[in-house]
């Protein structure tokens, strides 16, 4: 165990793993959420942060002042606004880790703000989805000191590894992947769910199979409606900074916009209720007849 005191910003999904697989390494491990300050959420959130061994700041100010290393985990777009409030209140020398899914531009505006304060900042580009993985989710690290800082993670039993120290490659790496991966995901839902009203899916995915023999394609598609159902809204926002990655490179993105409206909608649906009634484990078949009982695509 090392004296690290390590603070995470968001105690959401990825923020919840973190914390619980990095406390068992460190001296001290603690959190701040905004759901820690809404009346309907903050007894709930708190006490889960107790069980788990986490403290439960009440301010980012008191997360930032007993913090070696502050981890920002929120949804794309606040990756900008908690680095300008962390940065009136994080204390010189502090690491501060960006693991959210933002553009080059963005990562480079939280650096300056960041860099200013006297802490340093380094990029993160997490380039899987997190709870298989948990604290061993593959990483790239950017920033001056981000070779140091891969060195340290990985003797927490991460899996870091520094690519660059200028800050916006790590991040662009993440943002081309996941225009691949969510645009996958955006196609399959379109893809099969027309099938499904003509009543042609068992001619149309054989096809699929024959052209890419390694993908199972009914499992992967069961997988990515269970996703996009469950995180769209937070997907979709990482497609808003996928499309930011690619205008800042001189481009339009008409498909990373396009990519990102398909998983907001599927996510508009999920929060209407319509898979309200599905089990656990199912079928792409049945997120698709759920999604045509509303008679949109």
């Amino acid at each position: 165990m090392t004296e690290l005191h390590i603070g995470m910003v968001g105690y959401g999904e990825v923020g919840k793993v973190f914390t619980a697989g990095l406390l068992p390494q460190v001296a001290h491990v603690s959190a701040w959420d905004l759901s820690f300050e809404l009346p309907e959420r903050q007894a709930g959130e708190r006490v889960h942060a107790a069980r788990a061994g986490i403290q439960a700041c009440l301010s980012l100010q008191a997360l930032c002042q007993q913090t070696d290393l502050l981890i920002s985990a929120v949804t794309a777009s606040n990756t900008l606004a908690v680095a300008q409030a962390a940065a009136e209140h994080i204390r010189p020398g502090t690491i501060f880790l960006d693991l959210n899914s933002a553009s080059p531009g963005t990562k480079q505006q939280a650096a300056e703000l960041i860099e200013a304060a006297g802490a340093h900042y380094v990029e993160a580009g997490v380039m899987t989805s997190v709870p298989p993985y948990g604290i061993r989710v593959p990483m790239l690290l950017g920033g001056a000191r981000a070779e140091a800082l891969a060195q340290t993670l990985c003797g927490l039993g991460m899996n870091a590894r520094a690519v660059s120290t200028d800050i916006g490659v790590a991040s662009a790496i993440k943002m081309c992947r996941s225009v691949m991966i969510k645009g996958l995901e955006a196609l399959v839902i379109e893809s099969y769910t027309t099938a499904r009203h003509y009543g042609v899916e068992k001619h149309m995915l054989p096809t699929l199979a024959e052209t890419f023999p390694s993908i199972d394609w009914e499992k992967q598609g069961a997988y990515f409606f269970s996703r996009v159902a469950q995180h769209g809204k937070r997907r979709a926002e990482e497609m808003r900074e996928a499309a930011n990655t690619v205008r800042e490179a001189g481009f339009e993105p008409w498909m990373a916009s396009a990519i990102a409206e398909k998983h907001d909608w599927v996510a508009q649906q999920s929060r209407d209720g319509v898979f309200d009634d599905l089990p656990s484990g199912a079928t792409w078949q049945d997120y698709a007849d759920c999604l045509l009982s509303k008679s949109q695509l």
